[in-house]
């Protein structure tokens, strides 16, 4: 079969969506340790070691000192919550309900989720594999948390809804809709913290352990940030795991074989092919990174997807493995903002990927109809056609 040419992205940030990022990401790589894009107005680093030094760095933020919340969004019921995440807040914000949310997550029955899944799938029925990739894991968050099983599909949506306004690329509908969606998610959780008592082994029920009392705004913002963060995340895992089983030779039959997990083959998507390929850190005042000085007010992209497969951080970077021993990833984050829930999110993936097989994915059909990427900065999620 002819093979098309198809050009390299134009940067790091058109290589989020490009079909194949990765030679052009190794050749980033292979250059200077941090290197100006004037066009995006970044600083761009994409090698392994840089990247855990720029994570450890106080003197960069998760946010611009000036502009704590997008100016999009600020003053409205999507920029309240936006502004309480502990994901887009340093210091004593952050360090106010990071640990309550890791020590919750941390002590989660992983098995509960896969005995849960196919039951909140069976009740979310959806036409189309790339809307599943969205609807399944958001409603298994939301069931975890204690929301009743009638009440799943709409706070899926709401979350759906309040997620389009965290991009850039967000329309002005996007906006007026993520506002009442943030509104009515925030409405919903003062109902469920208000109920007595939590439902027994519920994440909802372990936060209340972690922070008996704490009914605060700054709280239900971040249950509602597990759902958020949910969103895109783990669509974005749970598709590139598909695309992986049709992709990679011979792994498809090694998962039918049981000679390869498949919660593995979600684990090594993860590092392969992250759904977050890349982040931001905003610099507050003068610093060094990689021998390179900073000044306050520049920014820096992390490119997670880059760094995942340089081999100082992982041998035989470019190839997937799902038995791979002492698996490292960048992806999910590292140092003082590493996402507490990439145990829960591989979990999620995984069991959509085995109630996709159970019923009758049809591999070779989505070889031939192919996808693409949905437009975003950061976030890879394959569109099935």
């Amino acid at each position: 079969m002819e093979q098309r040419h198809i050009d390299p992205p134009a940067d790091a940030i058109a290589a989020v969506t490009h079909p194949d990022p990765y030679p052009w990401y190794a050749r980033l790589r292979a250059g200077p340790a941090l290197v100006r894009d004037e066009g995006l107005r970044l600083w761009v680093a994409s090698r392994a070691d840089v990247l855990q030094e720029a994570f450890a760095n106080p003197a960069l933020r998760v946010r611009p000192v000036a502009e704590p919340v997008p100016r999009a969004i600020a003053g409205t019921p999507a920029g309240e919550l936006f502004g309480r995440l502990v994901r887009m807040n340093d210091g004593a914000a952050h360090a106010a309900h990071k640990p309550i949310l890791q020590r919750a997550l941390g002590g989660l029955d992983l098995g509960s989720v896969h005995t849960a899944m196919p039951r909140i799938m069976a009740q979310r029925p959806v036409p189309a594999l790339s809307e599943a990739c969205f609807a399944w894991p958001v409603a298994g968050v939301a069931h975890l948390l204690g929301f009743a099983d009638e009440a799943l599909p709409r706070i899926a949506d709401w979350t759906r809804d309040f997620v389009a306004c965290l991009s850039p690329l967000s329309t002005e509908a996007q906006l007026r809709a993520a506002s009442e969606a943030a509104a009515a998610l925030m409405a919903r959780f003062e109902a469920l913290v208000a109920a007595r008592p939590a439902r027994d082994g519920s994440l909802l029920a372990a936060v209340r352990a972690q922070a008996p009392g704490d009914a605060s705004r700054a709280l239900l913002a971040n249950l509602a940030g597990l759902l958020s963060q949910t969103c895109e995340a783990t669509a974005g895992l749970l598709g590139n795991s598909v695309v992986a089983l049709v992709r990679e030779p011979g792994l498809a039959d090694a998962i039918a074989a049981r000679t390869a997990s498949i919660g593995a083959l979600v684990e090594e998507a993860a590092r392969h092919d992250p759904s977050v390929q890349n982040t931001r850190r905003f610099v507050a005042e003068p610093t060094t990174v990689a021998g390179t000085r900073l000044e306050a007010g520049d920014a820096v992209l992390l490119v997670m997807a880059a760094a995942n497969r340089d081999h100082r951080l992982n041998a035989q970077p470019d190839l997937f493995m799902p038995g791979r021993n002492d698996r490292r990833m960048l992806g999910f984050g590292h140092g003082p903002h590493n996402c507490p829930g990439q145990a829960l999110a591989c979990a999620l993936a995984a069991a959509g990927v085995e109630a996709l097989l159970a019923r009758g994915l049809d591999l070779p059909a989505l070889r031939a109809q192919g996808w693409h990427y949905s437009p975003s900065a950061n976030a890879r999620i394959p569109v099935f056609h």
